[in-house]
Formats: structure tokens, sequence, C-alpha cells
């Protein structure tokens, strides 16, 4: 039996501004069209979820923060995976302190990287980070599934589409 895959994310908050880092992802193979998420990746094997979360936001967005720093706000139970590779566990990190400047780090990959009013999240959006950030920022429930619910599932599916 294979191990579940981990992914990781990580939720921005510039709490006294009222906004959050977002990421405007380009369309590609398994999005026909571009869509917002909230920085985040695959966990390499044999990293902590901590210190990939850490990775993943310096990586796309230039912010640096110290694993030791995030707090886990959030997990996510997927069925089936954008990539068509079956489930995978997302855990969503809270950030509310970092260093360096909010910068798109992967043009290729993203068309922008902006910082966004918490109460206007840009849509269409990653259901997985639609999620996460309204829970959060609700203050509600700190785990969530997609694809769990019995009823017809596409994977490719985005909030407001």
């Amino acid at each position: 039996m294979e191990s579940l895959r981990q992914a990781v994310a990580v939720i921005a908050h510039d709490q006294p501004r009222g906004r959050i880092a977002t990421i405007h992802y380009a369309a590609n193979s398994w999005s026909a069209t571009p869509a917002w998420t909230i920085p985040g990746g695959k966990v390499e094997v044999g990293e902590r979820l901590d210190e990939a979360a850490a990775r993943e936001l310096r990586e796309e967005t230039g912010l640096i923060v110290e694993p030791e720093h995030l707090r886990l706000v959030h997990t996510a139970q997927v069925r089936v995976g954008w990539d068509g590779k079956g489930p995978f566990l997302l855990s969503v990190f809270l950030a509310t302190a970092w260093r360096g400047e909010l910068t798109n780090t992967e043009p290729a990959k993203h068309l922008a990287v902006t910082w966004t009013p918490a109460d206007a999240l840009p849509l269409p959006m990653f259901p997985t980070s639609h999620a996460a950030l309204t829970l959060y920022l609700s203050g509600g429930r700190g785990f969530s599934t997609h694809g769990w619910d019995g009823k017809p599932f596409d994977p490719h599916a985005l909030v407001r589409a």
C-alpha cells in the first residue's frame, strides 16, 4: 500500500492590514483557466511538514518564515488530486510574521502574487485553498474534505469558476 501523499500550504496573513498573500496560478494541463490559490506544494520525501511549508512560501513568494513560527490551522483530506494521482492530505499553516517582500518568484508558473483583502477573496479559486481560507477567517472548523461526499466529483472544478 502506498503512503498518503502530503501537501502543504501557507496562509500568510498580514493581520494589521487585513490582507492575505494570494497567487494567481496560470492555466495549465489540469486547469483550463487561471485560478487563485495560496502558496503551497508537495512535501518532499523525508521533509517535515512545517519545513516544507516554509520552503514553499519562500519559493513561491519570497517571504521567509522560520518553520517553528508557523501554526497549523487547517487540514484537508482530498479524495482525488488535480494531477489524477489519487488522494492526498493538505496541511495548511498560518504565518503572521516574515522577512522579505511579496514577490512573484515564479513568473513562468504564476500570473501574479499579490496581497488580497481578507474580506474579498479572488475567484475562481482552488477549492482546498478556498475552504482553508474561509474556515480560518471565520474561526471555523480546522478540517475539511474534498470529494468525499459521494456526489459526482470533478477534481478540476474551481470555486465559482
